[in-house]
Parts: C-alpha cells; structure tokens; sequence
C-alpha cells in the first residue's frame, strides 16, 4: 500500500525547505496551484498543510497565504 497523498505532499514540501529550495519567509504556492501541481484535491492539500503547520514548518497567515517558518532556536 502506498503512502497517503496529503504525506507524499508534505514530505515533499519539507524536503524543498530541508535543501534550501524553499527558504524562511517564502510564500508558498496557492492552494489551487499546489493541486495542479499535485494533481491532488483541495482536501489533500489542506491535510498535508494541517500536518506541516502542526510541525511548525509553515505559517499561515488570514488572507496573506502560506509562509515557510522561521526555523525555531534550537
């Protein structure tokens, strides 16, 4: 059995900010974008954004988008 989509998409949105193709404050694509990307639902990206906001990987922002976090201090 393969991995659940809404995984698939976060790992592969942690593994672009893990190798610096996606940085610190850059605004992620749109919803609509990532699905066409994806070629996923609305419903898939939403789960994988849930799980990587739960990571403290992305920050949302009402009406702005989706920013890559600030890693935190270790």
């Amino acid at each position: 059995m393969s991995e659940a989509a809404y995984l698939q998409v976060a790992r592969d949105i942690r593994e672009q900010v893990s190798s610096g193709q996606l940085k610190p404050g850059d605004k992620l694509p749109s919803f609509a974008a990532l699905c066409e990307h994806y070629e996923v639902s609305n419903t898939v990206i939403r789960a994988a954004m849930l799980l990587l906001k739960a990571e403290g990987l992305i920050d949302g922002r009402q009406g702005k988008g989706v920013y890559v976090a600030n890693p935190l201090p270790r």
